[in-house]
């Protein structure tokens, strides 16, 4: 919504929530207070807010002023009930479709921003038509149109795939309501770029780029394990085939599994679909692909305990990294929650620094507060000097780029001997570390 603010300043952009707190960290003045962090996202809304990019928790007057109205709130995989672990829990789009309807006045278009099951616009539409025709004060009956519109940004380069897409898809029925929708894009974004479909394929077209995204990453995990028992490189392995045109570069970097709010969500949501409508070896393909992710996790724990003979109880070990991907806070399934739990549960005593996750976000993905002494305990650590300060091994589980600057002539002496260094993301410089005493796997070589 940002985005959109800054590139058509003719229109009025109102983001609303019933979260206070919330939105009154978006209206701080202080613009590295916003509650997410996302390179650029500051500079955006320091030029929009107040001119024509507002938030608010009048959300009943925004919706009757609107006449485009985004739905983007979360749909998280249900926790009970059926499709309990798999289904998306849409409650809140309910919820917000019912708010829409009542306070709608004159023509709404509706559109889902939200990463959605296909056919649930049939809900929606469900939800809009019984309100239709109802008149709102003195004015027009009400009508809707329903469309979706599905975001592909990536969470640290956000700011520059909204503001150069490789797509805009938006999926509807109604080609005004459409053309609508295009002409807001279109004013920064090629007419080439921007795709029309029916509503059904563009909402299962987000789950499906989700799907193989993520598919290529368990592909070239499972391929990395293969390569340290082997003695093969996943890196030149990845560099050698991502040099084919069919196959492409992208997603081809072995790491601790992929994270994020989106991937894991979407790929179960996808396996429900397909068991409910009966296909169900296509189900356990991509079941599949959830389950190797964590297999490569646990792996990673395991290979630790290994490594530091067998035990972890008592012994420190320093975590660096703890948001799900570098330039973000967003901690969503990040492979460093099961890996540290992993650790906890043998006892390690973990200290962990990541430049931008906050210690009561780590307590809260954890399930359990900090303590420095304990056996199988956490802290918070301010640096990583501090975090490998005694530790019998340094875990890297976020790319973050200050990762591969590390001085590690200073930071290994801090640490217990015989240290070691997992590097989880391939980002470490491994020669420097080497050279300053410690043993050193990374992943997909192996020892070395």
């Amino acid at each position: 919504m940002a985005v959109i603010a800054d590139r058509c300043p003719h229109i009025q952009v109102t983001v609303v929530d019933l979260n206070e707190a919330r939105v009154a960290a978006w209206n701080d003045p202080d613009l590295t207070k916003l509650p997410v962090y996302e390179p650029g996202l500051d500079a955006v809304v320091g030029r929009c807010r107040g001119r024509n990019l507002h938030f608010s928790t009048a959300v009943e007057l925004a919706i009757a002023a609107a006449d485009m109205v985004f739905l983007s709130v979360n749909t998280p995989t249900k926790t009970k009930g059926v499709g309990a672990g798999q289904a998306s829990d849409l409650r809140w789009i309910e919820a917000s479709a019912r708010q829409v309807a009542a306070c709608a006045q004159g023509h709404t278009i509706v559109v889902e921003k939200s990463t959605l099951p296909v056919r649930t616009a049939d809900t929606v539409k469900a939800i809009l038509s019984a309100a239709q025709g109802d008149i709102a004060g003195a004015g027009a009956p009400k009508t809707f149109s329903v469309l979706s519109n599905p975001e592909f940004l990536a969470e640290g380069t956000a700011i520059p795939d909204l503001e150069a897409p490789d797509r805009v898809l938006i999926g509807g029925e109604d080609p005004a309501a459409i053309e609508a929708l295009a002409s807001v894009y279109g004013q920064w974004v090629p007419q080439e770029r921007i795709l029309r479909t029916n509503l059904w394929s563009s909402e299962l077209s987000k789950l499906t780029a989700n799907a193989f995204l993520a598919q290529r990453i368990s592909s070239i995990n499972s391929i990395a394990a293969l390569c340290e028992a082997t003695g093969a490189d996943v890196n030149e392995v990845a560099h050698a085939i991502g040099t084919d045109s069919r196959i492409g570069s992208k997603f081809l970097k072995a790491g601790p599994g992929f994270g994020g709010s989106c991937f894991q969500k979407d790929i179960l949501n996808l396996v429900y679909l397909c068991g409910h409508y009966g296909l169900h070896d296509v189900a356990a393909y991509w079941q599949s692909v959830v389950e190797l992710n964590s297999w490569q996790q646990h792996r990673i724990a395991r290979l630790v305990v290994q490594r530091l003979f067998g035990t972890v109880t008592g012994k420190r070990l320093a975590i660096l990294g703890f948001a799900f991907k570098a330039d973000t806070n967003d901690t969503r399934e990040a492979p460093a929650i099961r890996i540290c739990q992993d650790l906890l549960e043998e006892d390690a005593r973990l200290a962990i620094y990541d430049p931008k996750v906050p210690e009561a976000q780590i307590a809260a993905d954890l399930g359990c507060t900090s303590s420095s002494s304990a056996e199988g305990s956490w802290h918070s650590a301010s640096s990583p000097a501090e975090a490998v300060a005694d530790a019998d091994a340094v875990l890297i589980l976020t790319e973050w780029t200050s990762f591969a600057e590390l001085n590690w002539q200073e930071l290994a002496p801090l640490m217990r001997k015989p240290a070691w260094l997992f590097d989880a993301r391939s980002i470490a410089n491994l020669a420097a570390a080497r050279a300053a005493g410690l043993q050193v796997w990374r992943v997909g070589s192996g020892v070395k």
